[in-house]
């Protein structure tokens, strides 16, 4: 009996810790996280690159915990935040010794160039820039500022931009593996790997044509910084590499120095009593503060950053990668459509593409705010290609980056046959079933045969043929023109702006411009409001503790009675926390983009 006693006790004392610690821990979390720091009466920002830097924020504040990386969105926000800040003097950036994402760089770029404006110095440190496929880019970032340090004996590495692909094909014959995909057309390489030894003559085209003109973009942005010609630019870093003694005294850099010395120079040049301040903390310190006037009319910000699929997010709580949801994006849409406050929305976008039916909704929303009379301007973060063009082609406006890899209009799906390669090993698929044909076409056992393979080939020229209407329509272009520089292939923004598939060349607050342009308010203050459609956070919980957010609430509040003075303060606010847009792209046999 006392036996029995202990443990319905400790049953019991677990499910109080499992349902109500739980939730108290992260709400104390939270309450930690949104502690501010004060920022200094002189202030020198300090931001540090060398972490990973999404595009965007993750929607939720219990993500956020999970890395204090800032977004390339934070970043630019808080530094228009910054300039009209009279405490902050100048800013130090430390470079990665890696690639920055192109269109990264160039939105930074462009966030670095305005705050120099403002009369305030940027001072940029690196500790080595190593060869990587996109180095190039950190280098134009870097040179954006009014003074780019190498520490000493450091590489400069900054000798072109490269690409490498493995390739799969004689693997798979070695060991009976059967891809079969069909592909909608040639330049829609992402299956090539597994289907050839080598590079195609149309995959070939295809890379060296947008790395030729990311290469060319970001050497002429970086020449225009530093004050020289393009082609002088190019024979100094071509002729490399380069120790960081070198690169100063061929004019690539400014100064060699250890960090120490950066920061040094960058705190005297902001004054007496300088000190430093991360930019996440001095972001923190302007929480609860607003730079506009509540009665400023809204420009709604929808943001959707990674792979597209179906479904809502709100069940990962605490956010692992970024993923785009097409139930919480196209909610997020509809809610600011009937916002009537909202005068006019910008749709951030950043995706490498995702299944078909998912952009598909996401679109029809955009469709749907547009009837609204809203107008959508898309504003193209590092991608906006394949699905990330779908659900962009109908907006009132696109602008990407220079370098913004967009495009990959077209189609590809298939499977693995693994059967003759597990057979090998002692293994047998089998398969059973009844009804058409078909309903065994994505079995793992064999390959399609030429029924299901027929079926298979139309469902993505279905797609494909669809994708194009969607484009044609939204860009006002005829159909044929659309199917003649589609065929899956890549553009950069710079070459998307030529063909048509772009209207600016721009980072987002280009995109805000426009949208206050399309929408009349071009001459007008406008307030930025982030609009999401997903869950709260105490929804959340009750998903993840499968009871009411009701449920969850009683919890929380009984735990601030219990004696958590944290949890007081921070239920007024928790309702404003929404869930990172996140979840896992499985690529299934279904048409992917």
């Amino acid at each position: 009996m006392k036996q029995f006693v202990l443990t319905v006790a400790g049953v019991f004392v677990g499910l109080l810790l499992f349902f109500i610690g739980l939730p108290l821990l992260a709400v104390a979390m939270l309450a930690n996280a949104a502690r501010p720091a004060a920022a200094p009466a002189v202030s020198v920002l300090q931001l540090d690159l060398r972490g990973a830097l999404p595009d965007q924020d993750p929607g939720s504040a219990l993500a956020a915990l999970r890395t204090h990386s800032p977004s390339v969105m934070s970043i630019e926000q808080t530094l228009r935040r910054a300039e009209s800040d009279e405490r902050v003097k100048a800013m130090l950036v430390r470079l990665p010794e890696g690639g920055i994402a192109p269109a990264a760089a160039d939105e930074l770029r462009l966030a670095f160039k305005h705050f120099r404006g403002s009369g305030k110095k940027v001072f940029v440190h690196s500790q080595g820039l190593y060869a990587s496929g996109i180095v190039t880019s950190t280098y134009m970032l870097g040179a954006s500022g009014d003074e780019l340090w190498m520490q000493p004996g450091a590489p400069f590495q900054v000798t072109g931009l490269a690409s490498e692909e493995m390739f799969f094909k004689r693997f798979f014959d070695k060991y009976a593996v059967h891809p079969d995909f069909e592909q909608r057309y040639q330049y829609k390489t992402a299956v090539n790997p597994y289907l050839y030894d080598d590079f195609t003559p149309a995959h070939r085209e295809s890379e060296l044509s947008w790395m030729g003109s990311i290469y060319q973009t970001t050497l002429n942005a970086a020449a225009a910084d530093r004050k020289v010609s393009p082609d002088a630019l190019k024979a100094a870093v071509e002729a490399g590499p380069y120790s960081a003694e070198e690169a100063q005294a061929k004019g690539l850099v400014d100064k060699v120095g250890q960090v120490h010395d950066a920061e040094n120079t960058a705190l005297a040049a902001a004054g007496p009593g300088a000190k430093l301040i991360d930019l996440d903390d001095y972001r923190a310190s302007l929480r609860g503060l607003s730079d506009s006037s509540p009665t400023d009319p809204v420009i709604a910000v929808v943001q959707a950053e990674g792979p597209i699929q179906t479904g809502s997010g709100g069940e990962d709580l605490f956010g692992s990668t970024a993923n785009i949801y097409s139930d919480d994006v196209s909610n997020a849409l509809y809610k600011a459509a009937k916002d009537k406050t909202v005068k006019a929305i910008v749709f951030r976008v950043s995706s490498p593409g995702g299944g078909d039916t998912a952009s598909e909704q996401i679109l029809g929303a955009v469709r749907a705010a547009k009837a609204s009379g809203k107008p959508v301007v898309v504003s193209m973060g590092t991608y906006g290609a394949s699905g990330g063009y779908w659900i962009s082609s109908q907006a009132s406006a696109i602008v990407a980056e220079p370098t913004t890899l967009t495009g990959s209009i077209g189609v590809y799906g298939g499977k693995f046959a693994l059967g003759e390669a597990l057979a090998r090993f002692g293994v047998d698929v089998r398969q059973i079933g009844i009804g058409g044909d078909f309903a065994s076409a994505y079995g793992m056992g064999k390959p399609f045969d030429a029924k299901q393979k027929a079926a298979f080939a139309k469902a993505i020229d279905d797609t494909y043929g669809g994708f194009i209407a969607r484009v044609a329509d939204g860009r006002h272009m005829p159909f044929d023109k659309v199917r003649d520089i589609a065929k899956g292939r890549v553009w950069t923004g710079a070459q998307a702006k030529e063909l048509g598939l772009v209207d600016q060349v721009g980072g987002f607050y280009d995109a805000v411009d426009k949208a206050k342009a399309l929408s009349g308010l071009a001459d007008k203050a406008v307030r930025l409001k982030r609009v999401t459609g997903n869950s709260s956070a105490l929804g959340a919980f009750g998903k993840l503790l499968g009871v009411s957010e009701e449920g969850v609430r009683a919890l929380a509040t009984i735990g601030a009675v219990m004696g958590d003075p944290k949890v007081q303060g921070l239920m007024g606010q928790v309702n404003t926390v929404r869930l990172r847009q996140e979840g896992a792209l499985v690529l299934a046999p279904t048409p992917v983009r």
